[in-house]
């Protein structure tokens, strides 16, 4: 593999990992008095003071919609963290589907659109498979139309959230794995797959910049020279420069919103990923301690950052609980594809 997006991926792992106790606090000055100054992995806790499952619903129509197993009964309840049965250094659901993503590509030899469809409803209709409390709204969309009679080719929904994007960097890193020769991501794929449940323009636009950025990188490029080739579309050099000296909260918070939806979330991940080109750690730290949709961002800024360090820093990898489930001469100790 080429090693610029091995640690893509492996960045975004990180990435979320790092920001999963704190994701979806909106109340920095909560995520503060919570968390402390967030050096590293922590397993999150109750109760999220900014939790929305109170409002949250979810009923599935029969057995083929059925996903939140017993993690229903939490649904409609106060302040009750999103990943509250998840261990410090874990992964959330998305990148849980993103590591058998890589998995299975790499185990089989190739990507298939509907081979991982059927791996995808699998996985989520398995009582066990995964121990997440709340699970995106495009999941949600996904199986009730699978469970009213749709095929699974046609459940995706127009979803414009950045967490469309999770699975890019491990999707890229597993095609890679596959070929010979110098880097060459295959956007076509990349974004064929998104699609199967991100119908958004938003979102495919800012899959095929990743993709580009990403390739960029791979072939020798800085992460700023790869952001200014394929990343002013969304934040020009000039802002980029200004987000750069400014203090995280004000670029994330004041001058972007730190929510979900692109095209915002995916510029603000650049201004941060601009910031710390040079400086993996504390880029991933920052990242988390903004607040707001941190997980999910991760993807854009724990890839790009991982892309562009020679070496991500031993405390992350050793630490990960996701490095095991990388291995792709095991079975899943829950699943098996």
């Amino acid at each position: 593999m080429n090693s610029h997006l091995q640690n893509a991926f492996l960045g975004s792992l990180v990435a979320d990992a790092v920001a999963l106790p704190v994701h979806w606090y909106y109340n920095t000055s909560a995520l503060d008095r919570d968390y402390g100054e967030l050096e590293g992995y922590l397993k999150p806790k109750n109760p999220h003071p900014d939790s929305i499952l109170w409002r949250s619903s979810y009923s599935a129509r029969n057995k083929n919609g059925e996903i939140l197993h017993d993690q229903a009964i939490y649904w409609g309840q106060r302040e009750v963290h999103y990943h509250q049965f998840l261990e410090a250094g874990d992964n959330t659901i998305n990148y849980l589907l993103a590591i058998q993503l890589y998995r299975s590509t790499v185990r089989t030899g190739r990507y298939d659109a509907d081979a991982w469809l059927d791996l995808y409803i699998e996985l989520m209709q398995t009582p066990g498979w995964h121990h997440d409390t709340y699970l995106e709204e495009y999941h949600r969309a996904f199986f009730d139309r699978l469970a009213s009679g749709e095929a699974p080719g046609n459940c995706g929904i127009d979803d414009i959230h950045v967490g469309g994007l999770s699975a890019v960097p491990a999707l890229i890193a597993a095609l890679d794995a596959l070929q010979d020769g110098p880097p060459q991501v295959d956007s076509d794929i990349v974004r064929q797959h998104v699609a199967l449940t991100h119908r958004n323009r938003n979102v495919d636009q800012a899959t095929l910049a990743l993709a580009r950025m990403l390739e960029t990188i791979a072939n020798g490029a800085t992460l700023q020279e790869a952001i200014l080739k394929h990343g002013t579309a969304w934040v020009g050099k000039r802002r980029l420069e200004k987000m750069a000296s400014l203090r995280d909260r004000e670029i994330i918070g004041n001058c972007y919103s730190p929510a979900c939806y692109l095209p915002e979330s995916f510029a603000a991940s650049l201004c941060l990923a601009w910031k710390y080109a040079d400086n993996f750690s504390e880029g991933v730290l920052a990242n988390a301690r903004c607040g707001g949709d941190n997980c999910h961002r991760g993807a854009i800024v724990g890839s790009l950052l991982g892309a562009a360090t020679p070496e991500i820093p031993s405390y992350w990898l050793q630490n990960l609980k996701s490095m095991e489930r990388l291995r792709c001469d095991t079975l899943d100790p829950i699943f098996t594809e």
